[in-house]
């Protein structure tokens, strides 16, 4: 085998069988070294940095490099080993015997290379820098991703954040960082219930519609705080954009969702909003029972929009919204003891300037509010306008329920938990 381009490549675990094979049959270095492609010196620097004791106590042990009171010439020059030794299967009689084994080279190497990339690979000082740069942006809600785009100066990966917080550098644990979500199977799996609402209505019939009509679709559903509170979100989720809508309710029920969607259409404006929610997909809660007043405009004139369902228990069909009430937790988590009823709508336009400012690495490191308003200037403006949105600065981006209460407490409200 030619040695040309493989004379500085690392020996793996082939080339040290054939080095142990090469030993038993009393082959010379060159002719070992030739085999495998590489110079007698790293054949012979092979055999002598990894070979082990054969007997006693210590067997299997690394042999330092100048062991004391070696006797035998085989162990001082030549091949180093007793390997290929007529007694190398019986005792010999030496106290000291040595020999090359392929699989406890190939362990031994294989723990050096996994030691070599423990700990950090980052003089103390920068460590420190870095920890200082980013701690308080993780403690603030924000991603390991959003962080890393943030801060390209950093040269970091956000799997290499999760790592660190993972062995405990800087003070900190994967809890202090978005959840990790597991996925697994059911056990079984029941065929899902169509809705109540008819076959117009189902979900069948929104993925019937065009591919543009549902990759511009809203997805709606409710956020609740203490299950005795009256007042509860209404959610709108823009899918183009991923941007997550807000608005309070004062009860739960069907007249005060259509009385949210019509206040928000004669603000919008009735061409706006048909742009914005002019094809809703929500689920089977009864608050959404009334898909007439839903649909009526308030400004009259027809429809201002069409309203699907999806199948019973089958959340998943508009999961994006789903998953995105997850932001909404961070700054409102439930089992927190927030009752829904302290709630303002200036704390609904403060969380939903945080969550909507968020970049997002789907969306190429661009925040909702970014997006919506390179795509429609217009819609990003009255939006703002209408729910007292603005766009918050990464440095001041702050996902927690302390920056609720904090700003609650500028206006002399006491914090919601």
């Amino acid at each position: 085998m030619g040695g040309g381009s493989r004379g500085y490549a690392r020996i793996d675990k082939a080339d040290r069988e054939a080095i142990q094979n090469g030993l038993d049959k009393r082959r010379g270095c060159r002719e070992i070294a030739r085999s495998i492609g590489r110079s007698p010196a790293a054949v012979t620097e092979e055999v002598r940095k990894h070979r082990t004791w054969k007997d006693g106590e210590r067997r299997g042990e690394a042999v330092p490099a100048d062991p004391e009171g070696v006797a035998c010439a085989h162990l001082r020059e030549w091949p180093w080993t007793c390997n290929g030794c007529m007694a190398y299967r019986k005792s010999c009689g030496r106290r000291q015997r040595m020999e090359y084994r392929a699989s406890l080279a190939q362990a031994a190497s294989d723990r050096v290379r996994s030691e070599s990339r423990r700990g950090i690979n980052r003089r103390e000082e920068d460590f420190e820098r870095i920890a200082f740069a980013i701690r308080s942006d993780i403690l603030d809600g924000k991603s390991p991703e959003q962080v890393c785009m943030a801060n390209p100066h950093l040269g970091l990966a956000p799997s290499t954040l999760y790592r660190w917080a993972e062995r405990g550098y800087f003070s900190m644990s994967p809890m202090d960082f978005r959840r990790k979500v597991g996925y697994k199977p059911r056990a079984e799996h029941a065929g899902p219930r169509p809705t109540s609402h008819g076959a117009d209505r189902s979900y069948a019939a929104f993925c019937a519609l065009a591919e543009a009509e549902r990759a511009g679709a809203c997805e709606m559903d409710t956020v609740i705080g203490r299950a005795r509170d009256a007042r509860c979100l209404l959610t709108l989720y823009l899918r183009p954009c991923k941007a997550q809508l807000a608005l309070l309710l004062p009860r739960r029920a069907p007249s005060a969702v259509a009385a949210a969607l019509g206040s928000l259409e004669r603000s919008l404006g009735r061409q706006l909003f048909e742009r914005l929610f002019g094809v809703v997909l929500t689920g089977n809660g009864a608050e959404f029972s009334d898909t007439a007043g839903i649909e009526a405009s308030a400004l009259g004139g027809g429809a201002r929009c069409r309203v699907y369902y999806c199948d019973v228990r089958q959340s998943q069909q508009k999961g994006a919204c789903e998953r995105n009430h997850v932001e909404l937790r961070k700054m409102l988590p439930k089992r927190r003891g927030i009752s829904f009823d302290d709630l303002d709508e200036r704390d609904c336009a403060f969380v939903m300037s945080h969550v909507n400012s968020q970049p997002r690495p789907s969306l190429m490191g661009l925040s909702p509010l970014q997006m919506l308003r390179a795509a429609d200037p217009v819609a990003c403006e009255a939006l703002e306008a209408a729910l007292g949105m603005e766009e918050v600065p990464f440095d001041e981006l702050a996902l927690t329920l302390g920056a609720v209460n904090g700003r609650r407490g500028e206006r002399g409200l006491g914090p919601l938990a």
